[in-house]
């Protein structure tokens, strides 16, 4: 798997991502979870940048390599992260894109699409992949999300924290022993006092303080125009089977335009690896027309 690593600065902070293939086909913005970073995306990212794709994962400001904002109160939020995502697609010289997120990831996806908060989006994002996001989540599982994300752990070894990892994500679904070693060495920051923690700003949770309806974006939803699949987890405590439903008779889904699908063996999220989920995602890609 190659990929580029890159930095480039959106709204006064440097942004990492990594770039993968030509965009021989166009352009695809893979955007990860809540406290997860761009390297989740990588069998996703190496499959369709196989086909002819150019795919770019970036890490949201707070998460992975990206810097840590100093604003943590204005700037952990969704209309920041839509800027951030308006500036990235801008600076990369980007016409259009299609546009595949994972919870938090679909959620600026959404807000994108939608045009309400980046008007100059609207028409540029060819089609909308959430995986297991949904414009009104459980707050059951918020609140479970909050728990593990607000008071991230610190262990003596990367072992530990690879431990931590296996249990915290095991809604992901199937992942080989590479794939969760990776996901460890790719989410770990050490500490002063030289024990290992997640690799994301613990600020980061604030969001569901400061702004607790952030994630309410039926208004966001409402308004998209592209094509939109949904990829919930069967097992899913974030995304409810009855919200699913409203998605279906409102916004893109009463217009014909939203294809959604249950995934097996996976809560919150699934994680885009195995063929199954990469072939749903290619072909749903894959079968836009160009607007």
């Amino acid at each position: 798997m190659a990929f580029t690593s890159r930095y480039i600065r959106c709204a006064d902070l440097e942004l990492h991502l990594t770039d993968w293939g030509r965009a021989e086909r166009g352009t695809v913005i893979a955007w990860h979870g809540l406290a997860r970073t761009g390297r989740d995306m990588d069998e996703l990212a190496a499959h369709l940048s196989q086909r002819g794709w150019r795919v770019v994962c970036p890490d949201t400001v707070g998460r992975g390599l990206s810097q840590w904002s100093a604003r943590p109160d204005e700037q952990y939020c969704l209309r920041f992260y839509a800027r951030l995502a308006r500036e990235l697609i801008d600076g990369l010289g980007l016409s259009s894109v299609h546009w595949v997120g994972t919870s938090m990831g679909g959620a600026i996806g959404t807000l994108c699409a939608g045009g309400l908060a980046e008007p100059t989006l609207k028409n540029r994002i060819l089609s909308l992949v959430l995986n297991d996001n949904a414009p009104e989540l459980a707050q059951s599982a918020i609140e479970r999300i909050r728990a593990y994300a607000g008071q991230p752990p610190a262990f003596d070894t990367v072992t530990e924290l690879e431990a931590f990892f296996r249990q915290v994500y095991k809604p992901y679904g199937w992942l080989s022993d590479a794939q969760w070693r990776r996901l460890t060495e790719t989410s770990t920051r050490r500490l002063p006092d030289g024990r290992v923690t997640p690799h994301y700003d613990p600020a980061m949770v604030r969001q569901f303080i400061v702004h607790p309806d952030d994630y309410r974006i039926w208004e966001h939803y409402d308004a998209i125009t592209a094509p939109v699949l949904l990829l919930r987890g069967a097992d899913s405590d974030l995304v409810l089977p009855e919200t699913v439903t409203r998605m279906q008779q409102r916004g893109p889904g009463a217009a014909g335009r939203l294809q959604a699908i249950e995934v097996p063996g996976c809560g919150h999220a699934p994680a885009l690896n195995v063929p199954q989920h990469l072939d749903w995602v290619t072909d749903f890609i894959e079968g836009v027309s160009p607007r």
